[in-house]
């Protein structure tokens, strides 16, 4: 009797276990429906300058540089095309690809950028936050946001895939810190943030005298994390 109550109590963890990872299937692939993965870029996507940021969206330095990027774009938007690139340091930012995630679920909404300024701007709360995913939600519907959408495309495994993708990107170009700067296909060095306007504002004349080296070489910014 106690052989058939055993073998019973098994079918039925089998039975609950499998049931639990076909329901977590098909919540992935709802999530993952009408999700389209681009790059995020501002500024002049034809422009002959290109600067790229791998950035970390729990780094503190990296809302420091935002500022910088957007007083650039006011100046040379026209001649600059910037793009945003993943970056997450998991090591020391638990909530860093979460966040990630935040700002690509609410580019699959056309705002990607305006997430990610308050991302930015709000890092002290949500990154100490208890339940950081409630504060991001209460982003979306500051901006405006399909809200029910943003919360399915915040569990969507594409879009942790491209995350961790770009991961892997910056890894294999040797990159160690955020936030990581390349300007057209080279990285930057350079000691304050003033010098690196200097460069691109160099870049954007035409001026081959800017500072940069190979994006591989393992050159950590005095500022950087």
């Amino acid at each position: 009797m106690k052989k058939h109550t055993g073998k019973i109590i098994i079918l039925a963890i089998v039975v609950v276990l499998g049931g639990a990872f076909w329901y977590a299937g098909q919540a992935s692939e709802k999530a993952n429906q009408g999700i389209t993965i681009t790059a995020n870029v501002k500024g002049n996507p034809d422009a002959a300058v290109e600067l790229v940021k791998y950035s970390d969206f729990e780094c503190p330095a990296c809302a420091v540089a935002s500022p910088v990027v957007d007083t650039l774009l006011e100046s040379y938007g026209d001649e600059i095309r910037f793009e945003y690139r993943h970056f997450p340091l998991i090591s020391i930012h638990a909530l860093a690809i979460p966040a990630a995630r935040a700002a690509e679920a609410a580019g699959q909404q056309g705002a990607f950028f305006p997430m990610h300024d308050l991302l930015f701007e709000n890092q002290r709360s949500w990154s100490t936050a208890p339940n950081p995913t409630a504060l991001f939600i209460a982003y979306a519907e500051q901006l405006e946001l399909d809200v029910a959408l943003f919360r399915r495309h915040l569990g969507a495994s594409v879009i942790e895939d491209h995350i961790r993708s770009q991961f892997g990107e910056a890894q294999a170009l040797g990159l160690t810190g955020t936030p990581t700067f390349l300007l057209n296909g080279q990285r930057m060095s350079f000691q304050s943030y003033e010098e690196m306007v200097s460069q691109v504002e160099a870049a954007v004349r035409g001026d081959s005298a800017t500072t940069t080296v190979p994006a591989a070489a393992a050159i950590d910014l005095e500022f950087g994390i």
